[in-house]
């Protein structure tokens, strides 16, 4: 069922939304009859042709639905793609015994989709995580529409209507007009009028980097560890020293056998020597610290 609608978006020009309205629209509905027999038959059968004539012709109940939710700044046609998910999923569910027409159990389930599409959508971060911030933030949204304010009345009138604390409905009301603000958008640094002056988030962060006294205490710290160094170098025989600045602090390192050869001694005791004088440094530096 789920292919055969895609089959359908595949056949309208890509991104029209208006096109696939259009054609939509130009299914014809199902009589009580015809819904009943192509119902028992997918629900009896698993016969996909008969849910696929179920579904087509209630496409454009599910267009009606999203639009009515257009107010959310979401994309029409996202919204009816998630509507039409909620909808193969009332097909699947529906019984025709239930003595009740597809387009009345469906609502339920083209609604929950296209309010979950929009609680992920319409908010960085999730503005309703429980069901009754979720049943809120919807009907508030209906109760307030045709508000200029939000007045103390209105706002015991919708607590009292949706069964809700005050606080919850200032707390809601204040969160669906409020706007996501990028935390690295550039600050508009010239021009403009200083009462609307922009800063991002990222500016009032307080900058650690550049400390001065965490500045001053790794630069001493730095000059010291290499005054360390440069002492415990000293303290190595020249072959040793040697075996350590062309195998660590060269910028074109030597190899075991290359220094073997330079010093006629196996590469087995370059590694030797190596390990010895790291040792030695290691200790060095240790009693330092």
């Amino acid at each position: 069922m789920k292919n055969d609608l895609q089959k359908l978006q595949l056949a309208l020009p890509v991104g029209s939304v208006e096109a696939y309205i259009a054609r939509v629209n130009q299914i014809p509905l199902l009589s009580l009859e015809d819904e009943q027999q192509f119902a028992t038959q997918f629900r009896d059968h698993n016969d996909a042709e008969a849910g696929k004539r179920l579904l087509l012709p209630h496409l454009r109940f599910v267009v009606s639905v999203a639009r009515g939710y257009a107010g959310y700044g979401l994309a029409l046609g996202d919204l009816i793609q998630e509507g039409n998910l909620g909808l193969m999923k009332a097909v699947k569910r529906f019984n025709p015994d239930m003595g009740i027409r597809l387009v009345s159990f469906a609502v339920h389930w083209v609604k929950a989709e296209i309010h979950e599409f929009i609680l992920r959508n319409w908010r960085i971060v999730k503005i309703a995580t429980t069901k009754a911030q979720r049943k809120l933030f919807f009907n508030l949204r209906k109760a307030t529409r045709h508000l200029t304010g939000l007045s103390e009345q209105n706002i015991k009138t919708i607590a009292q209507d949706l069964n809700v604390g005050r606080e919850d409905v200032r707390h809601m009301h204040q969160r669906l007009h409020s706007h996501d603000v990028s935390f690295d958008a550039p600050s508009d640094e010239e021009g403009g009028d200083d009462d609307h002056h922009h800063v991002a988030p990222e500016h009032s962060l307080a900058d650690h980097r550049y400390n001065p006294a965490t500045q001053l205490e790794e630069k001493d710290w730095s000059t010291s560890r290499e005054q360390q160094l440069a002492e415990a170098m000293a303290s190595l025989d020249a072959r040793s020293q040697d075996i350590l600045t062309r195998r660590w602090l060269c910028e074109k390192k030597a190899t075991l056998h290359e220094l073997a050869d330079d010093h006629q001694i196996s590469a087995e005791r370059v590694r030797q020597l190596e390990k010895i004088a790291m040792d030695k440094i290691k200790a060095v530096l240790q009693r330092a610290a």
